[in-house]
């Protein structure tokens, strides 16, 4: 992509954004009346205007009906869950009854452990990735105690080579070749939380189905950022958060994805309840778990209508936009700020320069774009939250960034080049 490195080109691609009207949709933070430039979509996404009338919605059933705001009134409850799975197949790519919402991400890693995690002989190992997200490896831990494994000689953790920052995906298909006599599953982080590294999934899920290994991927932070095709690259299961990139807010409903072939599996093993019981039979309350034949079978407690809500209100703002269109902008406007990053590098000396951790390759990344800073890292940050511009600090010296297409502009990014230049003296 061409672009113009003036201020007046940043106002130009704003006013031809053809998602620019999106951005009214959110409540953007204020800080003494001033509107902030919201960077943070990696970690929560923004909440979007029409949440409130949706649970209004709720509350107004609840009010007329009591229970039987299960059955009756313009959406009863029982059908709710229908209006949430075709847009989100639409995001993660696969097929409406192939996804469940229910609970939050680690609570359904467990469970989808649960099925597909089953360790036997000498296939009891787990291939991850060193320093997935904290949730994932305390998940890890306490699940593979509870088969009586020590984790020490179950969890064979792929990294970085010396000195890198990024996975390689031929050293991640070179543990699955070398281990595939005890591997029982594979399960790595989509896209890296730290990084912004996204990773080949469908040649990683070919190479584990090809030594018979079943496979997984934590999508907390690909889900609603990155363009996915879960049942074309036969991936057996997922799981992500909604509080993200989907804007359903703090605490939302996560998901789950679970290739049909494993629906109607009589032999497959999990956690039920009454919510996942075949829906024709539930309220015979017989013993004798039946579960329904889609992916909503892995259900098990009445879900909260209230958390129901706030997702239908942010997807419906990403079906108005189109998947597609975001997809678009995306691309566009992460490569607008490579190049507002590239442009600040080039006034720096070599021993100052920001160190870009995230791939370069469009392919390999997603909205993200995580900065190595050489030093003052923690004091960069804090400038910037002075001036407005909200982003994510981790340690050591990275700052994380995430223009997300749907409420953010192009402006921002010139906005926040500028501010790093004055903190950098450029």
């Amino acid at each position: 992509m061409q672009f113009t490195n003036t201020k007046d080109y940043a106002l130009q691609l704003d006013r031809e954004d053809p998602l620019k009207g999106c951005r009214d949709q959110f409540i953007v933070p204020r800080e003494e009346g001033r509107e902030q430039i919201y960077f943070l979509g990696n970690s929560l996404g923004l909440q979007p205007r029409n949440a409130r009338a949706e649970i209004d919605a709720i509350l107004q059933q609840w009010s007329d009906y009591g229970v039987e705001g299960f059955f009756r009134g313009k959406t009863p409850w029982m059908d709710y869950h229908d209006q949430l799975t075709k847009p989100l197949s639409v995001i993660v790519g696969c097929k409406p009854q192939e996804i469940s919402v229910m609970n939050q991400l680690t609570v359904n890693l467990h469970l989808m452990m649960v099925s597909f995690y089953r360790p036997a002989g000498k296939k009891i190992k787990i291939l991850c990735e060193a320093k997935a997200f904290p949730s994932d490896q305390y998940m890890f831990e306490t699940h593979v105690k509870h088969h009586g494994y020590n984790p020490d000689n179950v969890l064979i953790e792929v990294k970085p080579r010396d000195g890198e920052q990024l996975l390689r995906k031929e050293d991640i298909l070179s543990a699955i070749e070398t281990h595939q006599e005890e591997l029982a599953l594979v399960l790595l982080g989509g896209l890296n939380y730290y990084s912004g590294q996204v990773l080949d999934m469908e040649t990683i899920t070919r190479a584990a189905h090809a030594a018979g290994i079943k496979v997984g991927f934590d999508l907390a932070h690909a889900a609603g950022n990155i363009p996915l095709s879960l049942h074309d690259w036969d991936i057996d299961f997922a799981c992500w958060c909604s509080y993200k990139y989907l804007n359903a807010g703090p605490g939302a409903m996560g998901a789950v994805f679970i290739h049909e072939r494993f629906h109607q599996d009589p032999e497959i093993h999990r956690f039920a309840g009454w919510w996942g019981y075949q829906k024709d039979k539930r309220f015979k309350m017989e013993k004798g778990f039946l579960p329904i034949g889609t992916a909503e079978g892995w259900q098990i407690s009445t879900p909260s209508l209230f958390l129901y809500a706030t997702q239908k209100a942010a997807l419906e703002v990403v079906e108005n936009a189109g998947w597609e269109q975001i997809l678009q902008k995306q691309k566009k406007l992460t490569a607008y700020l490579w190049l507002m990053l590239d442009d600040l590098n080039a006034a720096l000396p070599e021993e100052r320069k920001i160190r870009i951790i995230t791939p370069r390759n469009e392919q390999e990344r997603g909205c993200q774009v995580s900065l190595l800073f050489p030093e003052n890292g923690r004091a960069i940050f804090e400038f910037l939250g002075k001036n407005g511009i909200m982003t994510d600090w981790r340690e050591p010296n990275v700052i994380r960034m995430a223009p997300v297409p749907l409420y953010n502009r192009y402006t921002e990014i010139w906005t926040m080049k500028e501010c790093l230049q004055k903190m950098l003296a450029i």
